[in-house]
């Protein structure tokens, strides 16, 4: 069989059509072959865009983006290993996303929470990138669960649950970060009613020192967390959910629902209390909910905008202006690209979010903590290739692939 041509280098840089040799999935001139379930597709590299950078927050909106962490290639990252993280490349990527406005949501589920990031590394984490986040001025709410629970979910007690709680609050607090009480799968395992959440939350909410956002993570993102507020009818557990917000209205700056419901979501948004802030986690709808209608908007709280972080940028400042289209035009080219990143099996998006940062240049490996790199098959990744293509956010469309080409020839992709 023959290779596809592609843009081939020395060192970690190329330029289309450079190389004299041929390489799967890679470009040919401008041209980039990607394979597929079936077969190959090429597509046409565009032109990259220069997108303006937008250093300070938005006025209209507030928003995070949830970032993902880079792996040490040298560590010994495998599926049960402790975590080997690149301080180094992990801080710069939130530096990248301070350049275009964005606020850092640090240690959440992006960050492979209960998905190999462990308590060691989450505590270093939290540490060095709110000090950076300080230094630069910029936002930063970070993650405070269960997950350092030596027990397993279905053996921890409720006691166990709240004590384990208060600890990663009190630490994320002394961090100086905001807080981000995020759901428990311990929690989920030994409540046995939504009297149990309420105790259990009414108790964090009673110690904390600021403001926190509250997280409600669907099923879709993690199975474990099914039934959570005491029930699978989405409606009582909504009206639990309210109940707590409302006794804690002080103690709440918003909510950050990630159930992937946009007429659920408007909802909730029009019953809070006045002054809680509704971030949305919908990565399947976020363009209409920031935008939002004559009753209210949601801010963001998001992984999706760690992939399109420059396109964001450009949406939230048209939007800051008052340029509803321009706001629709900028969004609307990322929408299907973060579908695809976000699609089932939902909780495995991270792996799309890794391999962006690394297609983009943002990192120099694709490899993932607890070897999650291979949760995604090459047809995945080769879609995400067109889809960042197709919205001009490949700074670098050579590079891209020249890596893209690399990845599918070490799989054994050839055409």
């Amino acid at each position: 069989m023959t290779l596809v041509g592609a843009a081939a280098a020395t060192g970690s840089r190329a330029s289309a059509g450079s190389g004299t040799g041929s390489r799967a999935g890679g470009a040919t001139g401008s041209r980039l072959a990607l394979p597929t379930a079936t077969g190959w597709r090429e597509i046409e590299l565009n032109e990259p865009r220069a997108w303006a950078e937008h250093p300070s927050p938005y006025t209209s909106r507030v928003a995070f983006a949830a970032a993902h962490v880079v792996a040490d290639p040298r560590g010994d990252n495998v599926p049960g290993a402790p975590a080997a993280i690149d301080w180094d490349a992990t801080l710069a990527f939130r530096r990248h996303l301070f350049r275009y406005g964005l606020g850092v949501a640090e240690a959440m589920d992006t960050a492979q929470r209960n998905m190999g990031l462990d308590w060691p590394a989450i505590q270093e984490l939290v540490t060095r990138s709110a000090a950076q986040a300080a230094e630069f001025g910029a936002r930063i709410a970070s993650g405070a669960g269960t997950d350092h629970l030596a027990v397993a979910p279905g053996v921890a007690t409720l006691a166990e649950v709240q004590d384990a709680y208060l600890e990663q609050v009190a630490f994320v607090e002394s961090t100086g970060s905001q807080v981000i009480v995020m759901a428990s799968r311990h929690l989920a395992a030994a409540a046995s009613g939504p009297e149990d959440y309420l105790a259990v939350y009414d108790r964090i909410l009673s110690q904390v020192s600021e403001p926190v956002v509250l997280h409600w993570l669907g099923e879709a993102f993690d199975p474990q967390l099914a039934g959570y507020w005491g029930t699978r009818d989405v409606a009582a557990a909504t009206s639990t959910f309210l109940s707590l917000i409302e006794a804690h209205a002080g103690k709440v700056d918003g909510v950050k629902v990630s159930l992937l419901d946009a007429s659920h979501e408007i909802g909730l948004r029009r019953a809070v209390p006045t002054g809680v802030r509704l971030y949305t986690g919908d990565d399947f709808n976020y363009p209409s909910l920031i935008r939002g209608d004559e009753h209210g908007h949601s801010d963001a709280l998001l992984g999706a905008f760690a992939a399109i972080a420059p396109a964001a940028s450009a949406a939230l400042a048209a939007l800051d202006r008052g340029d509803l289209e321009g706001y629709d035009a900028e969004m609307a080219p990322t929408l299907e690209l973060s579908r695809h990143i976000f699609e089932a099996p939902t909780f495995y998006y991270k792996v799309g979010i890794a391999f962006t940062a690394w297609l983009t240049g943002a990192q120099d490996g694709f490899q993932m903590v607890g070897g999650l790199q291979s949760a995604r098959s090459l047809p995945h990744l080769a879609r995400v290739v067109e889809l960042l293509n197709e919205a001009r956010l490949l700074p670098d469309p050579a590079l891209a692939a020249h890596r893209f080409g690399v990845l599918a020839e070490t799989l054994g992709a050839r055409r």
